[in-house]
């Protein structure tokens, strides 16, 4: 993933959150992908934390969306790895969360949300 790959990718991750569209999101993920979150331990029925699949992200996600409405983002910075990409942005409520994504290829194979130390409420920190 070069720096032009990397922000044309960024911008239409943030776009798509921004509109809602989980159809969009969700084309640049792998159908085995497999994300972790601590908002997925809380919000999914028992789950542990780890989403396996697209159509578990998709499942997650519309449930974050339903829980979440007014849900939107603002990238502060990304950074680019050998096939990693970090994004930093603040949700609507004003907090720092980073999604870390593995590619393999043009598609996301694996993803982290990652959450600023002191957060004692990441379930109001829905990531993407």
């Amino acid at each position: 993933m070069d720096g032009i790959d990397a922000a044309e990718f960024v911008e239409q991750w943030v776009k798509h959150w921004n509109a809602h569209d989980l159809e969009a999101l969700l084309e640049h993920f792998a159908p085995r992908v497999t994300f972790t979150s601590p908002v997925a331990a809380r919000v999914l029925s028992g789950s542990d934390g780890v989403i396996r699949g697209k159509d578990a992200l998709r499942e997650y996600w519309a449930t974050g969306l339903r829980l979440i409405p007014d849900l939107r983002f603002e990238v502060v910075a990304s950074y680019v790895g050998i096939n990693t990409l970090v994004i930093n942005y603040r949700n609507q409520k004003g907090n720092l969360v980073n999604e870390v994504l593995i590619f393999d290829g043009p598609l996301v194979v694996e993803g982290h949300g990652t959450y600023q130390l002191g957060d004692d409420n990441p379930s109001g920190a829905q990531e993407g």
